[in-house]
C-alpha cells in the first residue's frame, strides 16, 4: 500500500462515523448532481456544493466562499452517490488547508442507512412499465367478466 492511498484512507470514514459528526454540527457537503439528489433523496441541512466549484466556495480569501464555512479548523462530512464523487472534493479540502475534512465510505445511501433524516426522492420514478402493465392487467380483468 502506497503512502498516498494510506493518506487517501485517513479521509473515508463509515457512515456511522459520520452522522455521529453530523449530530455533532459538523459542515454537511452534498456534492451530488440535481438529478441525484431528486432520484434518491436529500438530507435537510447539507450544504448542495458544485464539485467544480469547491476551491471558491471554500478558500477563505474567497469573495465568495460559503457562509457556512467558519475556519479550517472545521468539521466536513462530504458525501456524494459513491466515493468516487466524493473523494476529489474531500482531497481538495485537505489541500485547502481544512485538516478535518472527511467523506463516507457508501455515500448517501449508507447515511440514509445509518439512520441519518433524509426526504424524497422527489423525482417520479425512470421506470414506467410497471403502471402500464398494471392498466393493461385491469383492463384484462374487465374484459374477462363481460
Amino acid at each position: 500500500m502506497s503512502i498516498e492511498t494510506e493518506v487517501q484512507d485517513t479521509q473515508l470514514i463509515t457512515a456511522d462515523a459520520a452522522a455521529k459528526l453530523i449530530e455533532d454540527g459538523a459542515l454537511l457537503i452534498d456534492v451530488r448532481s440535481e438529478g441525484g439528489r431528486a432520484s434518491t433523496g436529500a438530507v435537510p441541512g447539507a450544504v448542495v456544493v458544485n464539485r467544480e466549484h469547491v476551491e471558491e466556495d471554500f478558500s477563505l480569501e474567497s469573495a465568495h466562499r460559503l457562509p457556512q464555512v467558519t475556519g479550517t479548523d472545521q468539521k466536513i462530512v462530504v458525501f456524494c452517490g459513491s466515493v468516487n464523487g466524493s473523494r476529489p472534493v474531500a482531497q481538495k479540502l485537505q489541500v485547502l488547508g481544512y485538516a478535518n475534512a472527511v467523506h463516507v465510505d457508501g455515500g448517501f445511501p449508507a447515511l440514509r442507512d445509518a439512520g441519518v433524516p433524509t426526504t424524497g426522492p422527489t423525482a417520479p420514478p425512470v421506470e414506467a412499465a410497471p403502471p402500464a402493465a398494471t392498466t393493461q392487467a385491469s383492463t384484462e380483468s374487465v374484459t374477462s367478466e363481460r
